[in-house]
C-alpha cells in the first residue's frame, strides 16, 4: 500500500486511515500486497498445516480520558471476539503498552482477560510499561523466560517468532532505539536459520521510519533489518501509532496494528501524536485486532484487520 518511502504522503496516510475504520482483508502475492474490503471476520484458510494467529496493541488499561472513557471495556470487547474466530488461533501476540501507566492493577485487569481467551499469548512492552524500574514488573509478569534485556525468540508452526524491546532506550522525540546488545543477540539467534523459514518480528515501535518528527521509528532499525532480509518472509508486526499502516520493502513486510484503546491522528495531520477525540459513534471503527494466517508452502502471511465496529 505505502511505497518505498520513509515518509508517507498526507493523502495516502488518509486513506490507510480510512481503510483502517471500514476494515481490510490483506493478501500478499509475489510480494505486492492486496486488499479487499471485509464487513465481519474473514475466514481462515483450512489447509489442515496452516498456522493462524492474533495481533492485539496498544490496550492502554487504565486510560479513561475523553478520547475512550473506559478502555478495559473495549479491550475486552475486542477479545470476546475471539470466542466465534473460526479455526481457533494457535497463540496471540500483544504488541505493547499492555497498560497505561505500569500499574499493577492495570496489569491484572489485562491479564485477567488475555487468560480467560484461552490463548497462548506473548508480549513486547510499550513505553507505557516501562514507567517502574525500567519495565522489570513487566518484564517479570509478561516475559519471564527472556533474555535480561526483555527480548526473547520461540517456534511455532513452523515460524520464527522474534520479540525485540525498542522502548527501553527512548531516544530525544521518543524515536525507538535496539541497542547494540541486542542487535548482537538478534544476529546470534538468526544464525544458521534457513532462509526459507518464515520470520515474524515483533516491536512496540515501528522498526521502519514512519515519521520521525513524532518519534514514529526506530534508530538503529536499519541494523536489524539487514540481518532480516535473506529471509524469503519477514513479517514486522508493530503497535504505538494507533493506525493501520502498511509497507512492503522486497520480501519485508510491515504492519502497525489498531489500538483497542483510542486512536491518534495519521502521521503530521495535528501539531503532535496522541489520543484523539473522536465522535462516539466512530470510536470503534478505529480501534481493532489483526488475525495473520500462515499456510506452509506459501511466501507470505495473510493478514485480516478488524475494527471493533464492525
Amino acid at each position: 500500500m505505502a511505497k518505498n518511502t520513509d515518509l508517507p504522503t498526507r493523502r495516502r496516510v488518509l486513506d490507510c486511515g480510512l481503510w483502517a475504520g471500514a476494515g481490510l482483508l490483506w493478501t500478499m502475492s509475489g510480494g505486492i500486497p492486496r486488499s479487499s474490503l471485509i464487513g465481519k471476520a474473514a475466514a481462515a484458510p483450512t489447509n489442515a498445516s496452516a498456522l493462524n494467529f492474533i495481533q492485539i496493541s496498544d490496550s492502554h488499561i487504565g486510560f479513561n480520558k475523553a478520547p475512550n472513557p473506559d478502555a478495559t471495556a473495549t479491550f475486552k470487547a475486542l477479545l470476546d471476539r475471539l470466542s466465534v474466530v473460526n479455526p481457533r488461533p494457535a497463540l496471540m501476540l500483544h504488541t505493547g503498552d499492555v497498560s497505561h501507566l505500569s500499574r499493577d492493577a492495570e496489569w491484572d485487569t489485562a491479564q485477567q482477560l488475555v487468560n480467560e481467551t484461552g490463548i497462548e499469548t506473548h508480549f513486547v512492552p510499550g513505553e507505557h510499561d516501562m514507567l517502574v524500574d525500567d519495565g522489570k514488573p513487566f518484564f517479570a509478569r509478561f516475559a519471564p523466560r527472556a533474555e535480561p534485556g526483555g527480548w526473547y525468540s520461540f517456534d511455532q508452526g513452523g515460524v520464527h517468532f522474534v520479540a525485540l524491546i525498542n522502548v527501553a532506550r527512548l531516544k530525544p522525540g521518543g524515536e525507538g532505539s535496539l541497542g547494540a546488545a541486542q542487535l548482537e543477540w538478534l544476529e546470534h539467534d538468526l544464525n544458521g536459520r534457513s532462509a526459507s523459514q518464515p520470520l515474524v518480528v515483533l516491536t512496540h515501535i515501528p522498526l521502519w521510519q514512519v515519521y520521525p518528527p513524532w518519534g514514529w521509528g526506530t534508530e538503529d532499525g536499519a541494523q536489524a533489518l539487514t540481518l532480516l532480509r535473506r529471509f524469503g518472509s519477514v513479517t514486522v508486526l508493530n503497535g504505538h501509532i494507533h493506525q493501520l499502516l502498511q509497507k512492503v520493502e522486497g520480501n519485508v513486510a510491515f504492519h502497525t496494528g489498531l489500538s483497542t484503546a483510542f486512536p491518534q491522528p495519521a502521521p503530521g495531520t495535528a501539531p503532535s501524536p496522541g489520543p484523539m477525540k473522536v465522535d462516539p459513534g466512530r470510536l470503534r471503527r478505529l480501534l481493532g485486532v489483526s488475525s495473520v494466517y500462515y499456510v506452509r508452502g506459501q511466501s507470505r502471511l495473510a493478514i485480516v484487520d478488524q475494527p471493533l465496529g464492525a
